[in-house]
């Protein structure tokens, strides 16, 4: 398939001159915002975007681990890409300099969640993940554990964090935002059947958080099993504490940059997305099926009236020949399949007035032998190698450059 009627009639609108009128910070000089210094969001003309720190409009277009070394392949002791890297490049700062170049070449503009230290000095915008609630919870996102978020500790342990991590950064126009922590558990899911609400009564009888879950079902009158309506609400206040105490710990280090949200794993309830609303500037949310999760993207943006970014999308291929048997979304037959579904699905995004970005995952493939979860998914724009699949790259270049126009509706 080639380019798309959408994409064709906008890039008549970005010709080499026009892609000219950007400012420092990629940020598209028709689009004019508040100059302060920071990237923020702002709604112009009914639709919002991203301002640069010049005051202009910004789509994040990102990837996710950008790094250097790559996932660790447990069956073999070592990283098969870290290897290649190593003996390319010789120090991880010449390999981030070469990977800017390429990113920049191919459209992109942020680099995402999970990226080497030495990709956020390469004058792009960066996303750190500080991993709040993970911080005290050894293995959280794999086993969907759930902190006691009414604990001093870990209102306590949300502020040494943000000092050490975020109050370093708070002068630097080129930090994106942060994001709190990565598809927390909210509820039943693919790691537990249990509500929070019954994860919170089954903690330590002297804990704070099994003490105000008793509590709210006390005020509520509740005799029997907790019903879904008590769960629900239960929810909300874990929620609403959650991010209260994030963002107060964030501000308290960083009063300059955004916060983006905890990266949604496939849901989010709405006692949650009530929770939340007061507290971040961008929700942010991963997905993997092939075309955007309207009725969900329209509820989350109905309910907290805030701009979402998609965090993780990908597509892997069977022509790969990587196994694809571990890892989120179902694969397609060729590359030239993932380019269309890349086309397609970015510029379904990017029609939403309430779109401010979307951050693909991941650089790198996975290793055929799997990483530490088993993953061995063709979700890289290189190969373990380090050379492009240059069908969808080619395609991510022209998809990219016309994204502005298409958000601006022209």
């Amino acid at each position: 398939m080639g380019l798309s009627m959408a994409l064709v009639g906008a890039l008549t609108l970005l010709t080499p001159s026009a892609q000219a009128q950007r400012d420092t910070y990629g940020g598209i000089r028709s689009v004019v915002g508040r100059r302060t210094g920071y990237y923020h969001v702002e709604k112009i003309r009914g639709r919002w975007w991203i301002i640069t720190p010049g005051g202009h409009g910004f789509i994040s277009k990102g990837v996710c681990h950008i790094a250097y070394t790559a996932d660790h392949a447990p069956t073999l002791g070592y990283s098969p890409y870290g290897r290649i890297t190593e003996a390319t490049y010789g120090t991880a700062e010449r390999w981030a300099a070469a990977t800017a170049r390429r990113l920049k070449a191919w459209g992109f503009n942020t680099v995402g969640a999970w990226s080497s230290p030495e990709m956020h000095t390469q004058a792009m915008a960066y996303a750190p993940i500080l991993n709040i609630a993970a911080s005290l919870e050894k293995d959280l996102w794999l086993k969907g554990g759930v902190v006691d978020v009414f604990a001093p500790a870990f209102e306590a342990g949300a502020r040494k964090l943000a000092m050490e991590r975020c109050r370093p950064l708070r002068q630097d126009p080129w930090v994106l935002g942060y994001f709190t922590d990565n598809e927390l558990r909210w509820g039943p899911d693919w790691r537990s059947h249990e509500t929070l609400l019954d994860t919170f009564l089954k903690m330590p009888a002297d804990s704070p958080g099994r003490r105000r879950a008793e509590a709210f079902l006390k005020r509520r009158k509740s005799s029997g099993p907790p019903t879904d309506a008590d769960a629900s609400a239960f929810l909300g206040l874990v929620a609403e504490r959650y991010f209260k105490v994030c963002r107060d710990a964030i501000k308290a280090a960083d009063p300059n940059h955004m916060i983006i949200g905890c990266r949604f794993g496939g849901y989010a309830p709405d006692a949650v997305l009530q929770g939340l609303r007061r507290y971040v500037d961008v929700i942010s949310y991963n997905d993997y099926g092939f075309v955007p999760p309207v009725w969900t993207l329209d509820r989350i943006a109905t309910t907290t009236g805030r701009p979402l970014m998609l965090t993780e999308f990908s597509f892997k291929a069977r022509d790969s020949g990587l196994p694809n048997t571990r890892g989120a979304g179902l694969p397609v037959e060729t590359q030239n399949d993932r380019a269309d579904r890349f086309e397609g699905y970015v510029t379904a995004l990017m029609k939403r007035a309430d779109c401010v970005g979307y951050h693909w995952f991941e650089w790198c493939d996975e290793p055929k032998e799997g990483r530490f979860d088993g993953e061995n998914s063709n979700y890289g724009l290189v190969r373990i190698d380090d050379t492009p699949w240059e069908v969808i790259t080619a395609r991510m270049t022209a998809v990219n450059d016309g994204v502005e126009a298409i958000h601006a509706g022209r």
